[in-house]
């Protein structure tokens, strides 16, 4: 097939079909002819055509376009891609009309003008590009997010606290409203903020994901707006924002309590206006997203006008969830512990491994400070570092104090005396030199101070996220 396509011509006139073959074939477009319409649908199953040239007129006498519509109709049934030129001695404007309303992309009167009829073809070619092009990247952004959504991340639970979570899933899910999730860390919001998207009438169409936690205030609006290019030093080409990006989809903000107050201005006159003007702009470009949020940050901090903006919380939470710790549904752990060990168990290619009573026990009785992301990192490290068939507790690399309050692990501490508690490293007085006690003392009380917000965190101890959160999971905090 030549680039410049490959065209259909379907007419009971062999005159009209030499005629227009010759003109083409000059134009370098490849041309099939054929006289019998019924011979359409198969012909488009046996070969791959950029567009049709069909007439609308096939019995003695016809001058209606009944059999034109007709087969347009089929046409476009088969290949909606497919771009169709009626063509006809008995048109009027009319006919032109209800041609185009029907799918057609466009019409030409016989007999024809050469330059006319090459121009509309070579438009009805680009047009059956320009929709294939889009068919593709649709079908790319379906399997994205089927395979974003093909984590192993699923919503587990039988607690009543998870149940009610579950209640107004469903019940939001199928609604336009913007939800608002609450939690701790690792509660798995951003798992909620999916299964809502897989349940919504957004479900093929893109989710997308953005950590405001990792956003620096000074690209916040290039991030989320997009740019034009001269827009600032570095913006060398135009780029497309997330709002953009997301649109007919889901948007999810992760730590939308990291925005400082004059950022949250910006983004309340966006989600108003239901468009965004990128940095360097002057147009601005409507959008259309589903807006779920999520923050850590407990709801009475949340309700400070000095904090956040109420009127933005009035419109990012229409539906509020609340994920409870998982310290708090103990009974969804065996649950949980399944789940992930199926996980794993396919994902390394290895047998399912059970888990002895005693590390139930002990599982069960831990108050999993980094709720069930936590608790699934440590199944993945022991499916992988057991040796049996049975998972110990020791496989699970829990603190030898698991089950035991924090408090008391550090009261019990040797290592270290609390003098002074508003620094995370001020007044510790070093008994020994047991520095793992000591980080875990500092990194303790940083997050203390800032109420578990894990940005805030990393940036005052000057370690990156993923380190805190490792670090983290190392002291069982």
């Amino acid at each position: 097939m030549s680039e410049a396509g490959r065209v259909l011509i379907v007419d009971d006139d062999e005159d009209i079909l030499v005629a227009a073959r010759l003109l083409l074939k000059r134009q370098g477009i490849q041309c099939h002819t054929e006289s019998r319409p019924d011979r359409i649908p198969q012909l488009l199953k046996d070969g791959q055509f950029d567009a049709v040239l069909l007439d609308m007129n096939f019995a003695i006498g016809a001058n209606t376009g009944r059999e034109g519509f007709q087969w347009l109709k089929r046409i476009v049934e088969i290949d909606p891609t497919l771009s169709v030129v009626l063509i006809t001695a008995y048109g009027d404007v009319g006919t032109a009309v209800e041609a185009m309303k029907q799918g057609a992309a466009d019409f030409v009167l016989k007999p024809w003008q050469n330059e006319r009829l090459v121009a509309t073809l070579s438009s009805a070619l680009k047009l059956t590009a320009s929709k294939r092009e889009a068919q593709t990247a649709d079908a790319r952004a379906k399997e994205l997010a089927t395979a974003a959504d093909g984590t192993g991340q699923a919503i587990v639970g039988t607690a009543p606290a998870m149940l009610r979570v579950f209640q107004l899933i469903d019940r939001a899910a199928p609604t336009q409203a913007n939800v608002l999730i609450l939690g701790e860390n690792g509660t798995g919001k951003e798992v909620i903020a999916r299964e809502i998207h897989r349940r919504s009438s957004r479900a093929d169409r893109i989710f997308l994901s953005v950590d405001l936690g990792a956003v620096t205030e000074t690209l916040f609006e290039s991030e989320l707006f997009g740019h034009r290019k001269g827009a600032f030093t570095d913006a060398k080409e135009d780029r497309v924002g997330r709002l953009v990006a997301a649109n007919g989809g889901t948007l999810f903000l992760d730590e939308i309590g990291n925005l400082p107050l004059y950022l949250q201005a910006k983004l309340l006159t966006v989600l108003e206006r239901r468009e965004v003007v990128p940095v360097g702009g002057t147009r601005p470009m409507p959008i259309d997203v589903r807006l779920i949020s999520a923050t850590n940050m407990p709801p009475e901090q949340l309700g400070r006008e000095d904090v956040f903006r109420q009127d933005l919380l009035y419109r990012i939470n229409t539906v509020e969830l609340t994920l409870p710790p998982l310290r708090d549904r103990p009974e969804d752990i065996p649950t949980l512990l399944e789940h992930f060990i199926g996980l794993y168990a396919r994902k390394y290619n290895m047998p399912r491994k059970r888990v002895s009573a005693d590390a139930l026990a002990r599982l069960m009785s831990y108050r999993w400070p980094g709720n069930v992301r936590a608790l699934r990192h440590a199944v993945e490290r022991a499916m992988i570092l057991s040796a049996g068939d049975v998972l110990e507790a020791e496989d699970f690399s829990l603190p030898s104090t698991a089950g035991q309050p924090a408090a008391a692990t550090v009261a019990h501490s040797p290592a270290i005396v609390a003098t002074d508690a508003d620094s995370p490293a001020g007044g510790l007085h070093l008994d020994t030199f047991d520095l793992e006690a000591v980080e875990r003392e500092v990194i303790r009380r940083a997050l203390e101070k800032h109420q578990g917000n894990i940005s805030h965190t990393a940036h005052e101890l000057g370690i990156t996220r993923t380190s805190l959160y490792r670090r983290m999971e190392k002291h069982g905090l």
